[in-house]
Parts: structure tokens; sequence; C-alpha cells
């Protein structure tokens, strides 16, 4: 069976002029040369330009500024393809608001022209920025509580890790008022116990991090020029020298946001623990091994003593040097919860007076 046939129209044509008109949409018909030849009335309403205005300009110069780069591009593969849809750019309106379109194109190359239909999607455009805005500032909100929770915590361990201290100097032996004994006892409970609770809540944070933890492929040059930026007129005013060498393995399958926190509390920290009256030589390098990347971190300063440290390098608020009374000492603790989050291991070589290296061996992606 033979597919049916349209009827003929005879010699009627449509006057399709009254959609033009009348559409509420921007229509128009634009020339190779960049100029409007034709344009409807949803034209004049929706940029506030006369009739005659937008037709001694060049199109381009109505177009947002920031955008005409890329509405350059997308002209010349319009003309390539012919047909370009759901195109967006910002154009502006005589008052010199923002205006956003969105269009649909087709070019006709033996015409020269293009036929264009354009939808004003400004106010669903002011929705998604003032959502994208509060996004944004949430997520800023969230990351200063999260600061203020660690930090809060660190505060808190301090007078905690003094009363630890001086329970440990107590020989309850010696003290000959029973009940008094006991009220010690009893107040060395509450304060371990405070201790482990605000241990547990540390790591459950970070724990809840990880769910919304983004790996991406990062270069370690780029990542540690970004954090250098970051505290750079703290390496100028120490005279700090970095050395580097990432030929072996430039980047790693990791956290962007984890990997500037590493490097930025390990350079802070041979910074704050530099040899007196030498400035600090921070040497970092990456390699492959058994196929898994390896960063190495050595600096020349103080060195920790690891016996004295008795595996509580990486424990939360430890302090190694007699200096380090300003010291957080939640930094080391930040980096070994980060890396295994992810998977990796972090180990130290140190001697005191010999400076200290970090061994990161981070976990390949599966």
């Amino acid at each position: 069976m033979s597919n049916p046939q349209p009827q003929s129209t005879g010699t009627k044509r449509y006057n399709l002029e009254f959609f033009f008109e009348l559409s509420p949409d921007f229509m128009c018909i634009a020339g190779y040369d960049g100029y409007f030849k034709k344009i409807n009335a949803a034209v004049i309403d929706i940029l506030g330009y006369t009739e005659q205005e937008l037709f001694e300009k060049p199109i381009i110069d109505f177009i947002h500024p920031e955008d005409r780069e890329l509405t350059r591009a997308k002209r010349n593969m319009l003309f390539e393809s012919s047909i370009l849809t759901q195109f967006e750019n910002r154009y502006l309106h005589k008052n010199g608001s923002i205006v956003w379109l969105q269009w649909s194109s087709i070019a006709i190359k033996t015409e020269e022209l293009v036929y264009a239909i354009a939808k004003n999607i400004t106010a669903k455009k002011t929705i998604e920025l003032q959502r994208d805005s509060l996004l944004q500032n949430l997520s800023e909100v969230n990351r200063e509580l999260k600061v203020f929770n660690y930090n809060t915590s660190h505060d808190l361990r301090s007078p905690l890790s003094n009363l630890i201290a001086l329970h440990q100097l107590i020989d309850s032996k010696k003290i000959e008022d029973a009940e008094l004994a006991e009220y010690i006892e009893l107040l060395k409970m509450a304060t371990e116990n405070l201790n482990q609770i605000i241990c547990t809540t540390m790591d459950e944070w970070i724990r809840r991090d990880k769910d919304s933890i983004k790996i991406k492929k990062i270069y370690f040059d780029e990542a540690l020029k970004q954090t250098c930026a970051s505290i750079q007129q703290l390496l100028n005013q120490d005279d700090v020298t970095l050395q580097t060498d990432f030929d072996e393995a430039p980047f790693v399958f990791f956290s962007p946001e984890y990997l500037h926190s590493i490097f930025l509390n390990l350079i802070t920290n041979s910074v704050k623990y530099a040899k007196p009256n030498l400035p600090a030589v921070i040497t970092i390098r990456s390699k492959i091994e058994k196929d898994k990347i390896v960063l190495i971190y050595a600096d020349n300063g103080k060195g920790i003593d690891l016996k004295q440290a008795e595996g509580r390098i990486f424990k939360l608020h430890q302090r190694f040097q007699e200096s380090s009374s300003n010291s957080k000492g939640i930094g080391l603790y930040l980096i070994h919860n980060h890396i295994n989050s992810l998977g990796g291991t972090i180990s130290v070589q140190s001697e005191p007076d010999q400076g200290t290296t970090f061994i990161i061996e981070f976990k390949n992606p599966s």
C-alpha cells in the first residue's frame, strides 16, 4: 500500500506574517553579515530598543560583552551545521539590565540568512542564579562551621589534656581523706569520658565528610602552586626554599580539598618548626612504587623524637616541640584522616635536629 499523499493546496499560499508579528517570542532573520534583517515586535519589547536602533548596529553590540566570544563561536558552528538549538546567552536591555535568551536557529547558506527564535528565560535564570548563590553561601557556612567545630574541639582539649596530666601526677594512695580521694577519682573519670566524646565526635565529622568527597585527577605541581599562593607572604617572610620533582608521577586521583589541606599543614609546620636562624628547606617529590603513587615530603627542621612520641604522632592535639605552645595540635591528625579516609597510608621518619620526612602512599583509583 502506497503512502497517502498530502492534499494539494493548489496555488493558494498562506500568509505567515501573523505568526511572526504576534508571537510573544523573540523572532528574527539575520544576515551572514551580522545585522538584523527582520525582527518582530517582541524583539523591541524584550530589548527596549527601537526598530531603527536594532537595524543600525551589528547584533554583537547588543550582546553582553562576556558572552560575545562564545556567541561568535556558536555562530560559526551554526554556519557549518546549519542548525543550532538550546543555546543560551545574555543580551543587554537598553536600560542596562541583562536579558537571558535561549535560541533555536537555522542557517540557509544559499540565502546567507539565519532564521532564529529565542525564548526570554531571564526569570528562570534569575531563580537559578539565586539558588546557586544560596547553595554557595550554604557551602561556605558549612565549611566555616566545620572549621569552628575542629577549633572548638581543640580549645576544649587544651584544658582537658592539662586535667588528664594533673590526674596522672596525683597519687591517690597518698590521700588520707577517703571522700576526697573518691571525688578526685570521679573527676578523673568525667574528664576522660569527655575527652573520649570529643575524639569520637571529631572522627564522626570526618566520616561524614567522606560521603561528599569528590575524587579528581590532580597534578601535584598545580596543587602545590595554589597552596603556596595562599601563604606566599609567609614563605617570603621566612625565606622558605621549595624543591620539587614530580616528573616520575606528575598526578594523582585524590580530593583537591584534601590535598590542599595536606600541603598547607605540612608546609606551615615546616616553617613553624624550622631551626633557629636556618630558613626552612622543603623537598617534595613523587614516584611510582608497586603501581602506587608515593609522595615524599622532607624538611630540614627541628625534627621529632619518635621514641618520645610513642605512636602519638597522628593523634589529636599532640605537641612534640617545646616551642609549640601556640600549636593547634590538629594538623597532623587531619592529614592522617584525609589520607586514611581515602584508603592511603602515611608514615614518618624523623630524629631530633635531623628534619622530618613524611611518606604518603595514595590508594589506586578503582
